[in-house]
């Protein structure tokens, strides 16, 4: 069995910045990819970026150049950097990890889900 604990979340003012962590635990075999996606209310849960075992990513357009995803594939541990955030940036973000192999990219989903973190920028 597969847990991922995500933390970070919170609310931040309209400019500033919060980093969000996510480790994977349990029976874990092979990670292919950890990342992260944000559903905000009313609307579809969409890709923010996604990271590979070996450093590739990708990003949404909507946050190329103000967020920033790495990885610590030894802890089984992903990060999302977020500067210069936007109300729009409002969502429940979660953390998504990949083990079956990656047969496009960026992967259309992940194999294990964290519970999601809330992320709220005010104006």
């Amino acid at each position: 069995q597969v847990q991922l604990a995500e933390s970070g979340g919170g609310l931040v003012q309209a400019g500033g910045s919060l980093r969000l962590s996510c480790a994977a635990s349990g029976t874990i075999f092979s990670i292919r990819a950890m990342g992260w996606y944000r559903q905000a209310p009313g609307k579809q849960r969409e890709l923010v970026a996604v990271i590979t075992n070996t450093g590739g990513t990708s990003y949404a357009n909507s946050v190329k150049g103000r967020f920033t995803i790495s990885i610590d594939s030894a802890k089984n541990t992903v990060y999302l950097q977020m500067n210069t955030l936007k109300p729009e940036d409002t969502a429940v973000y979660y953390c998504g990890i990949r083990t079956s192999p990656l047969q496009r990219w960026p992967p259309t989903g992940m194999d294990y889900w964290g519970k999601g973190t809330l992320v709220t920028v005010s104006s």
